[in-house]
């Protein structure tokens, strides 16, 4: 099952060219989810031809405005098709006020079902198939919150070769034991799965955080990450104002990254418009001194996440 992760916007505090606020949307399958919804985003899904329309789920970090102005945009442009299913929004406190305020000011014309979930203490917010979405709290100068998309447990690797000796017969019978069933042969023998599979494999787990100070518990929270998108918003010379504005520089996030354990990769996002393109650089190497599989998100990048068995 394809996992991709799609970077709509990489900025802090406001728009530049070439770098839309932040925001990123994840791909699982025909599923798409968006985390936090910038001014700009309906520009980024049209870039990178995102079927925009199929978005489940939005899921807000917090109501400052860099996060959330595109979100009346897509609140309307999903007007403008046939939808069927509801449209469910996540986020903390105020998010369900910020919604309803904005369809009433706006006059908004919404043809589907727009579902509103305040998050006011930390667990699984949203249950899909196969899938979870957590949530986790933040610290930053008004209710904020994480979260990670975490799957399930697949099953182990099945061995044919195992089936053949255990004399269960290709088809059916081979089809129950990669499920995990047992299955009992015509000579009333039954054969385990365990016999004939690996043990089972993890799932994948994506987590995005924004917009918070740096405190060691949020390791817990993105603990064994296939993919960690995470603010640096400033190089360490601006720790202390990092600190007064409730940000993280780039070292707290690799810190952070680093203490977490089991995370395989780790993204920087939300940078302060105080740097260019090539001054992003230096946010990098500071992270890579203590986490070394950073890298940058850039506007318009797509992350493939593989299943690593």
């Amino acid at each position: 099952m394809n996992l991709e992760l799609f970077v709509l916007g990489t900025g802090g505090m406001m728009p530049l060219p070439g770098r839309f606020l932040t925001s990123v949307l994840l791909r699982r399958e025909g599923d798409l989810f968006l985390f936090d919804s910038g001014e700009g985003t309906q520009v980024s899904l049209r870039k990178l031809n995102l079927k925009w329309k199929k978005i489940s789920s939005i899921f807000i970090s917090h109501t400052h405005a860099d996060h959330v102005t595109g979100l009346p945009g897509i609140l309307m442009l999903s007007s403008q098709v046939e939808r069927d299913e509801p449209l469910y929004i996540f986020g903390p406190p105020k998010i369900k006020e910020y919604v309803e305020m904005n369809k009433k000011v706006l006059d908004m014309y919404i043809n589907y079902e727009i579902i509103v979930k305040e998050i006011t203490e930390p667990g699984v917010v949203y249950q899909g198939d196969g899938f979870a979405v957590n949530a986790f709290p933040l610290r930053h100068t008004k209710p904020c919150v994480g979260y990670s998309l975490i799957e399930e447990e697949r099953s182990g690797i099945f061995y044919p070769e195992k089936a053949k000796q255990a004399n269960v017969p290709m088809g059916p019978l081979w089809s129950e034991l990669q499920k995990g069933n047992d299955v009992t042969l015509k000579d009333k023998t039954i054969v385990r799965a365990i016999e004939v599979m690996g043990p089972p494999r993890t799932g994948r787990k994506v987590s995005f955080v924004t917009d918070t100070q740096y405190f060691p518990e949020i390791s817990d929270y993105v603990r064994d990450s296939d993919l960690l998108i995470c603010e640096g918003m400033f190089k360490a010379d601006l720790e202390e104002s990092a600190k007064k504005k409730m940000h993280m520089t780039s070292s707290q996030a690799a810190k952070l990254t680093a203490d977490a354990g089991g995370v395989k990769k780790m993204g920087l996002i939300h940078y302060s418009p105080r740097y260019t393109k090539y001054e992003l650089e230096s946010l990098l190497a500071e992270a890579k001194k203590i986490f070394p599989d950073t890298f940058l998100t850039r506007d318009g990048q797509q992350i493939n996440i593989p299943h690593i068995d």
